[in-house]
């Protein structure tokens, strides 16, 4: 029986974490002995991997990092890393060059560099595994590079790496000692190759595996939108970021009460650092009736089923799963134009594509309230793609034996 070990950043409701929990589920518990280690020793979706797996973390927390009560276990996490178990000496020089580095770029993005002190100061594994895969870049793959024992290490790659802001200062070389590099989407690969040309030929495509029918069977449950609400319903879902753009949100609902002639409400799902900021802007454009942050959802399947229309305005993507899942459950689409998203939607055909600018979302937004019949095949034809593509896991198994 081949011993597989797992390594993510944490185990929170994110898109990459829902994957390995598929991709895990996807594995045959009689030929495989599967283990998993969260760098951060957090997140709620912990209680969901499969009775097969076995959790490495000894003093697990079972809360989000994107909580203030999270992210006060984080700063615990990080603080014991870096100077009980000595890594922000060791790692001083580093720290300085790439704080120095970013600053440089304008854009300062210290979870970037913690994730190497979290590497660091987690415990090193005893034993050796057949194959040790670090499922989100960053933290995870600076670990199983270095702290990890095995036959053979794998990672997979969910972003668009350079707009992440990774690159070979901050990973060190991390994946000369990878074996195989897997990322969730064609263009994905494409822009991590921009960044490291020379791994061409160990980079493969491997994408987000879902579980159609359980989203289907989890939209039917209860639960889902609790106010009496007679409007067009919007919903967005993702953590609270830069990332997904939410600034957008408000400047776009702004333009849409002013121009429709139907009620509208955007909900939110997800939570993160930007809460606090967001909720700020919604009061004092007076939204707090337009915009609804829902926080994060234990079942969010309901909501996608009960929404009009199902908006994805970020700044760039690696696949996104949320997308995939609006996609299962035949609702009309519109995301913006950048990386990932349009990898995923064909313009006017499965859905609909626009421009990162409050303007070019709003218009978009009336012109789907206004063609529902249009909306309605969007929706019919975005169900019939192939969301699950066993390819990726063949070749998985396959270098795997």
């Amino acid at each position: 029986m081949k011993k597989i070990l797992f390594v993510i950043n944490t185990m929170g409701y994110g898109g990459a974490e829902r994957a390995l929990l598929n991709l895990m589920s996807a594995l045959e518990k009689e030929q495989y002995e599967i283990s998993v280690f969260v760098l951060t020793g957090q997140g709620e979706l912990i209680h969901q991997i499969p009775d097969s797996v076995t959790l490495l973390n000894e003093n697990y927390k079972d809360v989000s990092v994107l909580t203030s009560k999270g992210r006060m276990e984080l700063m615990k996490t990080i603080l014991r890393s870096g100077i009980l178990k000595g890594a922000f000496f060791r790692r001083f020089s580093y720290l300085i060059k790439n704080s120095v580095k970013m600053k440089q770029q304008g854009r300062f993005l210290p979870d970037k560099l913690l994730w190497r002190i979290l590497a660091d100061g987690a415990p090193t594994m005893p034993k050796e595994y057949d194959l040790a895969v670090a499922y989100l870049e960053g933290g995870a793959t600076y670990y199983v590079a270095d702290r990890v024992k095995a036959k053979k290490k794998a990672a997979f790659i969910h972003i668009d790496y350079k707009k992440a802001g990774y690159g070979e200062k901050l990973d060190l070389g991390c994946y000369e000692k990878i074996d195989r590099i897997f990322t969730v989407s064609d263009e994905v690969k494409e822009h991590f190759l921009e960044v490291y040309p020379k791994y061409q030929n160990k980079v493969s495509v491997f994408h987000n595996l879902l579980d159609m029918d359980n989203v289907r069977i989890m939209a039917e449950k209860p639960g889902g939108f609790q106010d009496d609400f007679k409007g067009i319903r919007l919903l967005t879902v993702g953590r609270l970021v830069a990332q997904k753009r939410y600034d957008m949100v408000i400047q776009t609902m702004i333009l849409l009460k002013q121009k429709s002639k139907k009620p509208i409400r955007w909900y939110i799902m997800g939570e993160g650092e930007l809460r606090t900021k967001l909720e700020q802007q919604i009061s004092e454009n007076h939204l707090t009736e337009d915009v609804i942050l829902l926080g994060v959802k234990e079942n969010p399947f309901p909501y996608y089923k009960q929404c009009d229309i199902y908006v994805h305005a970020t700044g760039y993507e690696g696949k996104s799963i949320a997308i995939q899942e609006a996609q299962i459950l035949k609702k009309p689409i519109l995301a913006t134009d950048c990386s990932g998203n349009r990898e995923q939607i064909e313009q006017g055909i499965d859905g609909r594509l626009c421009t990162l600018t409050p303007e070019s979302i709003g218009d978009e937004i009336l012109w789907m309230i206004e063609h529902p019949k249009e909306c309605q095949s969007y929706g019919e034809k975005a169900e019939k793609k192939v969301l699950q593509s066993n390819k990726g896991l063949d070749e998985f198994l396959n270098w795997m034996k």
